[in-house]
């Protein structure tokens, strides 16, 4: 069996293989963006169970958030139903894309009481401090581990929200584990008052809920990397104490329109279900699966018909027998060297047959 590759370097897979996908917050429709993630994270583990390796998929819904609060206010409806709703749009779409469900999707609104039981472990270790009913966890350590400098890491914390000028922080890195909560914002019970998880916490708590100490692989769009896998991999570590969260980080490239990255904060957005009415799901699958996973790219209107009509050129290819063991063989060994998607759909359309069928299988293009 040829070794798998991830981020370029060999990761030798556990059993069951644990992938741990950081999903979305319900409070609007897909778009391509968030699709792209989650279709990576998809066929991540379709190569991995490729190999015969069991896999163990979990992908959160982040269902305690302020802005899912603040929509749902604005909307006249309970945030609870409202991240349903939202949240039942979101799996039709992922299911027009051959998403397959994950193994297990834990809700943040059902782990509350983990997050507790995490700033409790966190307090007694001494990486986290308690202040004005807020639990803060010690973070000054959590941009170098990063890799980023001092300022680029304080305008990200910025840009995701986590306050770094709270006067009562002893370190601007250190974020809340839990925090109190008004009128207007869900709320629990707690040994600190009533209040709510802060975000990074709700993952970490899922994580270790449902997936344990150390995750083989840890998924979500690249704009996730800092703060927030940072944050959770750091805190997960400090609880356990085994220095490690995830053995391998996976995090798919941005995608933009006109120059911008696509997000629902500038409006930018290229609608999955908008797209599901000009051409079929699989080919907007293979829109986003035929680039290297980590590159960023650019959107443009044009590119659907393009991979609609390189979906065509595979089915043609496929009907083409016997085909090349050979071929076929080279196929997997593409996908297994860090999903090479690019170099595997080449050999497959130029081979056709076993070779092109591999492809059509793997990738879930049927």
């Amino acid at each position: 069996m040829p070794e798998f590759v991830l981020a370029g370097a060999p990761l030798p897979l556990t059993v069951p293989a644990r992938v741990y996908v950081c999903g979305i917050t319900p409070y609007d429709v897909t778009h391509l963006g968030h699709a792209a993630t989650f279709v990576w994270a998809d066929l991540l583990a379709r190569v991995i169970r490729m190999t015969g390796t069991p896999t163990e998929v979990v992908r959160n819904v982040t269902d305690v958030d302020d802005v899912l609060t603040r929509t749902a206010v604005e909307r006249q409806v309970d945030y609870d139903e409202f991240g349903l709703r939202q949240e039942f749009w979101f799996d039709r779409s992922m299911a027009d894309l051959q998403v397959r469900p994950p193994d297990r999707a834990p809700h943040a609104r059902h782990h509350v009481t983990h997050v507790i039981d995490l700033a409790r472990a966190l307090l007694a270790t001494g990486h986290a401090y308690a202040r004005e009913g807020t639990v803060y966890f010690r973070g000054a350590q959590v941009p170098r581990a990063a890799g980023l400098d001092r300022d680029t890491a304080l305008s990200l914390s910025v840009e995701y929200g986590d306050e770094p000028d709270d006067s009562r922080r002893d370190d601007p890195f250190d974020v809340r584990l839990w925090r109190p909560s008004d009128g207007v914002h869900p709320a629990w019970p707690s040994p600190w008052g009533p209040g709510r998880p802060g975000w990074h916490a709700e993952c970490a708590a899922m994580a270790l809920a449902t997936s344990g100490g150390v995750v083989d692989v840890l998924a979500g769009g690249a704009d996730l990397a800092f703060p927030h896998h940072a944050y959770q991999s750091a805190m997960v570590a400090a609880a356990t104490g085994a220095g490690l969260f995830a053995r391998r980080g996976f995090r798919a490239g941005v995608v933009s329109v006109d120059g911008a990255k696509m997000a629902k904060s500038t409006g930018n957005l290229v609608l999955v279900q908008d797209l599901l009415g000009t051409a079929p799901g699989a080919a907007l699958r293979l829109l986003l699966l035929d680039r290297p996973w980590s590159q960023p790219w650019e959107y443009r209107a044009e590119d659907v018909d393009v991979a609609s009509g390189r979906l065509d050129e595979l089915y043609t290819a496929a009907g083409r027998r016997p085909g090349s063991v050979a071929a076929a063989d080279a196929v997997r060994d593409a996908l297994l060297a860090d999903l090479d998607v690019p170099t595997a759909l080449g050999t497959a359309l130029e081979a056709g047959g076993d070779a092109a069928r591999s492809v059509i299988r793997t990738l879930a293009l049927q």
